[in-house]
């Protein structure tokens, strides 16, 4: 009864709890006494013993205010004579933080009654989170509902709000501590302010993490705890204090991927402007700024080359972009059901009108046509004659677009970058010519802005020209539904006018990669009967 008395005692909660006491009091007198070790399901049979005659007060309290009502499930790991070596967990839970917290009481070791705050889980799928910054010092006075500290996933950043009234007496995991695993303690509260000092060495177990029903199951573990308490230590070093971006000034929300990787470009997170919900800095914003022509400070570190017993390799370092590209790429395949569309189309006279088109340019001054202009003014205008291609696939609709927006591939030392073409049907092809020859200068400058390259609906992607391959099938650029890839023109002997006549033309290979969510095949076929038919009457694209 001594010790039962010594528990309620310590908490203000149970304190002030008087129909808690009133209907569990017996129940914790058989908890706590020295020869009881009793299971879930007998301590409720013992409390539906004890309070039968309560029963039917307690029944229609509970019915009025069961909205409100919330569960708490007791664990014991072991007891010993005249002390407690147990823990209560508390059983609030927000409905923003779900903090979790643990209360422990005084016992036989020096530590007076406190409350361990873990890491919270912020999500039904988060298994770990970052702490941004806390916005209470260690001997702060901590009230319910107060912003203890900011805690990062990869998605947001959140405020921990305190859940109970206290002192905040050690802070375990600092600012700045990554990969902190859900439950893990991040500090520590306690309800008087002359407790704190008392905790200024702890230091939380290396066991501490582990999930709290799994206590139940043996008595052991509490006296290992002591023994496991000196590898915890580890986890400290560890911890790569952040550059104090954070504390300067104004707060910054970003994700903790996107402040992982700034810190690992040295990026100034505060220079970058967040695109995500209230203006929250994401991952996409430090590629953005990456590929707008900030410099990466993890310079392409030497190749590593290793020799090995078997073989002979060398690991080249990947960049930004690089990775960037790949992981669309492999999103692309994996979820866009592709199919391709293969055709030939006579450039002769396309050849003669460019030759034509560059003798006035040469003579006025300006920039020469290529043939990959050409191209990309008749992929615009197949696009605006069959605008089903012009799309691209949600899940609840199809997406068509009325601006005719191409990306053209350019490939650099960087890697593969798709400035865009903005309203290229509407364009002539000599300005067509000199954008394309701005943004690909800006693409291998790795200078090309976000406004350069997002907004495409459509992409051409040519190795025929400047690589001279024949016929290839290129991915397609999500969420976009198309993307043409245009090999090189060859020589071949046709049939000519009379029986036994033939004649030379050039014709190039141009292959249609197609989302059969947005295009059918027949609608594929319908826009590749268009562009070739620009392609080989080029006169069409100039009226």
């Amino acid at each position: 009864m001594a010790n039962a008395s010594h528990l309620i005692n310590h908490s203000r909660k149970l304190r002030n709890a008087s129909i808690f006491l009133h209907h569990e009091r017996a129940l914790l007198v058989r908890w706590f006494c020295n020869d009881a070790q009793p299971s879930i399901s007998r301590n409720r049979d013992v409390r539906r013993t004890q309070i039968h005659d309560y029963k039917s007060s307690t029944r229609s309290s509970v019915a009025g205010t069961s909205p409100n009502f919330t569960k708490r499930n007791f664990s014991m790991s072991t007891m010993k004579r005249g002390c407690i070596s147990g823990c209560l967990f508390n059983g609030d839970i927000s409905n923003s933080s779900r903090v979790m917290s643990r209360r422990c009481y005084a016992s036989a070791s020096d530590l007076p009654p406190h409350q361990e705050i873990g890491m919270p889980s912020l999500s039904p799928t988060m298994t770990e989170g970052n702490i941004a910054r806390w916005l209470k010092k260690e001997g702060d006075k901590v009230s319910p509902g107060e912003v203890l500290c900011e805690v990062e996933t990869d998605k947001a950043t959140v405020e921990m709000e305190c859940m109970e009234e206290g002192y905040l007496a050690k802070i375990v995991r600092g600012d700045g501590d990554k990969e902190i695993q859900v439950g893990e303690i991040i500090a520590i509260t306690v309800e008087d302010e002359g407790d704190i000092a008392k905790f200024k060495d702890y230091q939380a177990s290396a066991s501490e993490p582990s999930a709290p029903p799994a206590k139940e199951t043996s008595a052991p573990p509490p006296p290992k705890k002591e023994v496991v308490e000196e590898p915890a230590r580890e986890p400290e070093p560890k911890v790569s204090k952040p550059s104090a971006a954070p504390s300067s000034g104004d707060r910054i929300f970003a994700s903790p991927l996107a402040r992982k990787l700034a810190e690992e470009k040295n990026i100034p997170i505060s220079s970058i402007k967040g695109t995500g919900p209230d203006g929250l800095i994401v991952k996409g914003d430090i590629d953005d700024y990456l590929a707008s022509g900030a410099k990466e400070v993890s310079a392409p570190s030497k190749a590593k080359v290793t020799t090995d017993a078997a073989l002979d390799y060398t690991d080249i370092p990947v960049s930004q972009i690089r990775k960037v590209t790949a992981s669309r790429l492999l999103l692309s395949k994996q979820t866009i059901p592709h199919y391709y569309l293969t055709v030939d189309t006579c450039v002769d006279k396309l050849m003669s009108l460019r030759t034509q088109l560059n003798s006035l340019q040469e003579s006025s001054g300006g920039a020469r046509i290529s043939v990959n202009d050409l191209v990309i003014k008749a992929a615009a205008l197949a696009l605006r004659k069959v605008p089903q291609c012009n799309s691209s696939w949600t899940n609840e609709y199809i997406r068509q677009y009325h601006n005719v927006n191409v990306n053209v591939a350019v490939q650099t030392d960087n890697g593969l970058f798709v400035p865009v073409i903005r309203d290229a049907d509407k364009k002539g092809l000599s300005a067509i010519g000199e954008e394309v020859k701005q943004l690909a200068k800006k693409a291998r400058e790795n200078s090309l802005k976000p406004q350069d390259y997002e907004g495409g609906t459509f992409t051409v992607s040519n190795l025929g020209g400047p690589f001279g391959v024949k016929q290839f099938c290129a991915i397609i650029n999500p969420p976009q539904a198309g993307i043409l890839a245009v090999g090189s023109a060859e020589r071949r002997v046709i049939p000519g006018s009379g029986a036994e006549e033939f004649k030379f033309a050039s014709f190039m290979s141009v292959t249609l990669s197609c989302d059969h969510r947005v295009i059918d095949g027949a609608i594929g076929a319908e826009w590749l009967k268009a562009f070739k038919g620009y392609i080989e009457n080029p006169e069409s694209m100039l009226l």
